[in-house]
């Protein structure tokens, strides 16, 4: 019996985990998200607390070969790194790493679909206290300042509209190049007060 990855994953022979002692990009992927999945791991990234993977995802060999018939995932963006494996955006708070529920996506999506839950303070996704003005502020990269509002529900709804805006905006682009689920979920990605 050959020992765990990180407890989860079982490595198999079929694949190499690396190449002149660097570890092949699968591989890399695979530990990183066995160990996503590690009680370890969400004690100082508790928005993965409860992560988990399938059962196929937990052998080496199943994930190498589902990774080859992937959409994106040799794709590098134009920073020069290679795209991410997404587990959240065609189930949104998704926290199952599947065959069914990842997709690979360039850090520019990925980045902006993340919450920032550690970041945002009480207040809705995008939108912040202003004291010394007595208003809501909301903010999204890449544009930053949107405005300032009289109500936390204002400033969201502008937050809201810009970034679903830009959302689609940078899912258009990248359209040829994603897998059709990814540019589904993108279009129809909705920002959410509670998110």
């Amino acid at each position: 019996m050959s020992r765990l990855v990180r407890g989860i994953g079982v490595k198999g022979n079929k694949y190499f985990s690396s190449v002149d002692n660097k570890p092949v990009k699968e591989y890399r992927l695979w530990e990183s998200m066995l160990d996503r999945c590690t009680e370890k791991h969400w004690s100082t990234h508790p928005t993965y607390t409860g992560t988990t993977c399938s059962e196929n995802f937990k052998s080496y060999t199943f994930f190498y070969e589902w990774c080859q018939e992937q959409i994106g995932f040799g794709n590098i963006d134009s920073n020069n790194r290679y795209w991410h494996l997404d587990k959240d955006l065609l189930v949104k708070g998704n926290k199952l790493y599947s065959e069914d529920t990842c997709v690979f996506i360039p850090a520019k999506l990925n980045n902006l679909i993340l919450k920032g839950d550690k970041r945002r303070g009480d207040y809705s996704i995008g939108v912040f206290y202003r004291a010394d003005r007595g208003k809501f502020m909301c903010s999204c990269d890449p544009k930053g300042y949107i405005g300032l509002f009289a109500t936390e529900y204002d400033a969201f709804l502008a937050y809201k509209k810009y970034k679903e805006s830009f959302i689609k905006a940078v899912a258009i682009e990248y359209k040829q190049q994603l897998d059709a689920r990814a540019y589904k979920s993108l279009i129809d990605y909705s920002v959410e007060f509670d998110d």
